[in-house]
């Protein structure tokens, strides 16, 4: 039987371990925030539990994260939306390019490309980073394990240093609340003075 306690204190662990981040972590908090100063947005991408991490992430950066902060949106988009562009990509093309083709029909010079991937090893994650690179577009990558492939073609890392999914997505999504609730903070500031 799985066992309760043993379960959070793994989660914890795993968490404790981003500390080593922190100079990453605040540079993805300032790439963001400096596309989205210069009118500029995120374009966001996974497969399967990363696809809601990011389709997640999203809502909350256009509608709001926090209860009683409401506020202008955010530009930030989820790449895996459209279900008639997945499905014609993966059939006339192939599933590798459902993310390079949309980033390279919206994506321009001064936008963030984030990606978000378990393994680091999906083909289509490698392919949209590549693609942003070809284009100059800036990436942040939220990986776990070793950071798989992804790393090598990624701007900017946060690898999530576990080999068990489930401790991995659930500190991605610890990592794209802070990282967006940190960039919300600071425009908000802004918009004050």
């Amino acid at each position: 039987m799985l066992k309760f306690s043993k379960v959070i204190k793994e989660s914890i662990d795993v968490k404790k371990k981003l500390v080593k981040l922190e100079k990453n972590i605040n540079l993805a908090i300032e790439t963001i925030f400096f596309a989205i100063k210069n009118n500029s947005k995120i374009l966001v991408c996974g497969n399967g539990g990363s696809a809601a991490d990011a389709q997640h992430l999203s809502a909350e950066f256009v509608d709001r994260l926090r209860p009683k902060i409401n506020r202008q949106p955010l530009p930030i988009l989820s790449l895996a939306l459209d279900t008639s562009h997945l499905t014609a990509c993966s059939n006339d093309f192939s599933f590798d390019e459902v993310f390079s083709r949309p980033l390279e029909a919206f994506g321009k010079k001064t936008d963030v490309l984030l990606v978000i991937s378990t393994s680091g090893n999906s083909k289509n994650i490698i392919k949209a980073l590549k693609k942003a690179k070809q284009m100059k577009i800036k990436s942040i990558a939220l990986l776990g394990s070793n950071g798989g492939l992804a790393k090598k073609y990624a701007d900017n890392c946060l690898i999530v240093k576990s080999n068990k999914t489930a401790r991995i997505q659930e500190t991605h999504i610890f990592l794209g609340h802070f990282i967006l609730e940190s960039v919300e903070r600071k425009i908000l500031k802004i918009k004050k003075t």
